[in-house]
């Protein structure tokens, strides 16, 4: 007996035996269960479901149905598994904030974003959705293939005709052997006018791809894209990651509370767990300054509210909860699906081009099949046109036959017909031999004979498929084709951006004296007249108020100097674009600025070469010369920029050529000129040396470089200006007290800004209250020293300038009041 059962066993390697068993599972696991097929982005148990709700008719213009039948009749037929499986990716697929556009039309409770789960399959019911219905379109037009299922007793679909792209609209994920996928959900709309841009041009680039038709996910949370990058590197290589944050609000009140208020969560985060790690935060004192937090989200959107104290900062707070929790999460992109049943990487034009040869696919055996059924319908009729055409004789063949077979026969060696039309001239009615009858067979041969030639053409012609892929598409976009949900923003020091993804434009940046700031472009603001009312800004509160405005670049970087003499660098780009009334960010969420610190210079800088120099000026007078080399490499915390001595602050930084004349203004209106060479260059922490000798409770205003022919532009804090030819204030050396350079009175107030002009620029002009306007300075008046100016704006009552900038000039339409204007200008020209 043990030698017959030793006969019966066979040796077998083990670790031969572990690696065919393993590999086999392997790819059991990936072809079968985890990957999904590029053509029509689902994987089995999706295409199952859908395809056992199609059996049944569980259409969308149909009542629904239990669940349960459902689940029962997947697992019977087509899928042998776990029914809490099957039925967990039918919830999945009835999700509004799982689908981008879902797939199944959900009856009763399906879960929620607090990660509720679904009722049991026995009480909810389902159908197909309605753009469900376009995956399995023309399904039964022979455009799939089918293969037997796992008994061998039904058969099933290998791949849907899918009429859109369902793999980069949905979205996938799923885990393999060894290899995982996460593809994220697109736009349809946006993913259709991509691939008829593929189809009309094959050699597009994923470039143009992003900048005119797909520009980024676009999830069913909404949410926010923290950049374009990742985006980039996802479609180039089918492997990147997105950062991801919620939509989010600070409502500032009257009486100095803020509110942080949540609209829009990152992608499958769950709401509920999100509040409670806020209130751990809160209860750990890991974040404080949160008194309230409360989820006040129901039927109309999504809302949590997070109740900041009033001596703390919303944006510091928001700052902390991003790096904390869940607000801001992170998307890893892997691209990964079936492509002829091997899984492969795939970049976005790749997904792009396999699903279009996938509908070329489908077009031509759709084709294929209707000629075939058009053909064959032909045959049949030209047999019943020659019965027609010889009535007699099939009527007296067919009287004298004594058995049907026999007059098939004999139909068939008299008229040269085939068995299937021999056989429909028997089948005939008596009624079709009326003359009304015949008409219509004569008809529809003619209307299939056009059909045949029609789809024969098709056939024989790609430009016809593609044109006819073209039109569906554009269909299927009309009818379900919705507006962007995710927003793709550029913004912020932590995001670093590859900057062939951004267009170099003209921008102004704003920087309040509360430390808000945002970019916008120069077009913005259009010019004005002097004496015009100017236009709103910028929101900002009462005590708040526009301090400093640079026209740059996107490309340049932008050098922020504070009062305690530290500089920070971030590029133009890297600042939030906002709307011209929106207040902007706190610079602190793009700097790392330290308490009582705060900006009081701002340059431009395109490159960093040896022979230019910052030069820079403090409140006391003192004035210092440094290479622009030595700032470039700044780090992120900030580096010293210039050694201050006790109870001194930076007041101004210029770029200079190392060959300039210096010249430094008072508040109290007076004003020296010196050659920038009596400043010897210095290491960038030495303090400098004395550039003006101040007066009694004077202090300095503005520090300017002054270029041959310019003239000397000086700006009151009550609105007046004017302009003084250079050639009047003669060079002196530097730590002179300076010349008296206007006339102040106290409707002129004291001065705040000394501008080097030459006419060719405009002039802005910031107010306390936020109100702007746009000046050019050829419009201003040019006088000698001792005159007070002219009115450049008019200001309300207690208003006063805070600011002023030049900025390129614009030939644009010019607004004003001209009557207005002209009463001011006649009234302030000759009190001066």
């Amino acid at each position: 007996m043990a030698d017959e059962i030793r006969k019966n066993v066979q040796e077998v390697n083990i670790n031969h035996e572990m690696r065919t068993s393993f590999l086999d599972y392997s790819m059991s696991v990936i072809v079968s269960r985890a990957l999904p097929d590029v053509r029509d982005g689902m994987k089995p148990v999706h295409r199952r479901i859908l395809y056992a709700m199609n059996d049944l008719g569980m259409h969308s213009d149909k009542a629904h149905k239990k669940s349960a039948r459902i689940v029962g009749e997947v697992i019977g037929k087509y899928h042998p598994h776990g029914d809490s499986a099957v039925y967990e990716t039918m919830v999945r697929m009835a999700q509004d904030f799982s689908y981008r556009y879902m797939l199944v039309d959900g009856h009763g409770n399906f879960g929620s974003v607090d990660g509720d789960q679904a009722a049991a399959m026995r009480y909810t019911e389902a159908r197909m959705s309605k753009i469900s219905m376009e995956l399995v379109r023309d399904i039964n037009k022979d455009t799939i293939d089918f293969r037997d299922n796992y008994d061998g007793s039904e058969q099933e679909p290998v791949v849907f005709p899918a009429r859109f792209p369902n793999l980069l609209v949905n979205g996938t994920s799923g885990i393999a052997v060894g290899m995982a996928t996460n593809i994220p959900p697109h736009n349809l709309g946006e993913t259709i006018d991509a691939i008829l841009a593929l189809s009309e041009n094959p050699e597009i680039t994923v470039d143009d791809l992003m900048e005119d038709y797909i520009h980024g996910p676009d999830f069913p949370t909404a949410g926010i894209i923290m950049g374009r990058s990742g985006i980039r590197k996802a479609y180039e290589t089918g492997k990147g990651s997105l950062t991801i944050r919620a939509k989010v609000n600070i409502e500032e009140h009257e009486n100095g509370k803020s509110k942080i208020i949540v609209t829009e969560l990152p992608y499958q985060v769950n709401k509920a767990r999100l509040v409670e790690k806020i209130a751990e935060l809160v209860r750990d004192k890991r974040i404080e300054g949160i008194t309230d937090l409360r989820d006040e989200s129901d039927r109309e959107g999504m809302r949590v509210v997070m109740e900041i104290r009033k001596d703390a900062n919303a944006n510091v707070i928001l700052n902390n909860l991003y790096k904390h929790t869940a607000l801001q999460t992170t998307f890893g992109v892997n691209m990964l699906a079936l492509v002829d049943g091997q899984p492969k990487v795939l970049s976005i034009k790749e997904c792009l081009h396999h699903y279009l040869e996938h509908q070329k696919v489908v077009i031509r055996r759709r084709t294929a099949f209707e000629l075939n059924k058009a053909e064959a319908r032909a045959h049949i009729l030209e047999g019943l046109r020659i019965a027609l055409d010889h009535l007699d004789q099939v009527i007296t063949l067919i009287r004298n036959s004594k058995t049907t077979e026999i007059a098939r026969n004999g139909l068939m060696e008299s008229f040269d017909l085939s068995e299937k039309q021999a056989q429909a001239i028997l089948d005939m009615r008596l009624q079709r031999l009326t003359g009304l009858e015949r008409e219509k067979i004569e008809n529809e041969y003619n209307d299939l004979m056009k059909l045949i030639a029609e789809l024969k053409a098709i056939l024989a012609d790609e430009q016809k498929v593609l044109d006819i892929i073209r039109e569906e598409l554009n269909e299927i976009k009309e009818k379900y084709g919705d507006e962007r949900r995710t927003e793709i923003t550029v913004g912020g020091a932590d995001f670093f951006e590859d900057e062939d993804l951004i267009p170099e434009e003209n921008i102004v940046i704003t920087l309040t004296h509360k430390g808000y700031i945002k970019r916008l472009p120069t077009s913005t603001y259009r010019a004005q007249k002097r004496g015009g009312r100017g236009i709103q800004g910028m929101g900002t509160n009462e005590d708040d108020f526009v301090e400093h405005l640079v026209s740059t670049s996107t490309h340049d970087t932008i050098l922020f100097f504070t009062n305690k003499g530290k500089v920070y660098k971030i590029k133009g780009y890297e600042i939030p674009e906002f709307s011209r009334t929106a207040k902007g960010i706190p610079i602190i969420n793009l700097l790392q600025v330290e308490s009582g610190e705060w900006v009081n210079a701002v340059i431009s800088v395109d490159e960093y070469r040896e022979d230019n120099f910052l030069f820079f000026t403090t409140k006391h007078g003192i004035a210092k010369r440094t290479s622009l080399s030595m700032f470039a490499n700044i780090r992120k915390g900030g580096l010293i920029a210039v050694g201050l001595r006790e109870d001194d602050e930076l007041i101004s930084v210029r770029l200079t050529d190392g060959t300039k004349d210096i010249m430094i203004a008072t508040k109290n209106g007076y004003l020296i000129r010196f050659e920038e060479t009596q400043i010897r260059a210095m290491g960038r922490t030495a303090s400098g040396v004395k550039g003006i000798s101040l007066r009694e409770d004077d202090y300095v205003v503005s520090m300017e470089i002054l270029e041959p022919g310019s003239n000397i532009l000086h700006v009151t804090n009550k609105g007046f200006g004017k302009q003084t030819p250079e050639d009047e204030y003669r060079q002196i050396n530097r730590g002179g007290k300076g010349v008296f350079t206007c006339k102040l009175t106290d409707k002129t107030g004291h001065v705040v800004a000394v501008k080097a002009v030459n006419g060719k620029e405009d002039l802005m002009l910031i107010t306390i209250a936020g109100v702007l306007i746009r000046i050019p300075v050829a419009d201003i008046s040019e006088t000698g020293r001792s005159t007070m100016g002219v009115r450049l704006i008019r200001l309300q009552e207690e208003e006063e300038v805070a600011t002023v900038t030049r900025i390129e000039h614009e030939e644009e339409e010019v607004e004003a009041d001209t009557e207005e204007m002209a009463d001011t200008q006649d009234n302030e020209d000759s009190e001066a």
